[in-house]
């Protein structure tokens, strides 16, 4: 019984979600907005993140060629995959950020230990 409550809720949830498609616009948005979180904590500046950021730059410069050509449905695609490589060079560049500090709280305490001695 508590399966086909379970089943018949999670059904009407995804049928909920599925008949709201966000607008190109909306998409573009938020892609655009992943962009310059990423630019923000400097994903310029790491390589890797560097190259995923680069990558969403010119998919969102497809998207918009695409949306303009009349191809929405591989517009909208494009978006996505420019947010989720945005998304990619700010957790990239936060993973770098916190491994040097990382770094440099253990080179502090390795130098507190050395003076201790």
């Amino acid at each position: 019984m508590k399966n086909a409550v379970f089943l018949t809720l999670f059904g009407a949830s995804v049928a909920g979600c599925a008949a709201y498609a966000p607008s190109f616009s909306e998409r573009l948005g938020a892609s655009e907005a992943m962009i310059r979180a990423a630019e923000e904590v400097g994903a310029d500046e790491d390589p890797r993140a560097e190259a995923h950021l680069r990558l969403a730059r010119e998919q969102v410069q497809r998207a918009t060629r695409l949306s303009a050509d009349g191809v929405p449905d591989r517009a909208q695609r494009m978006l996505l995959r420019a947010q989720a490589d945005a998304e990619l060079a700010l957790v990239l560049t936060r993973e770098a950020q916190a491994q040097a500090r990382t770094h440099e709280a253990l080179e502090g305490v390795g130098s507190i230990q050395r003076q201790l001695r």
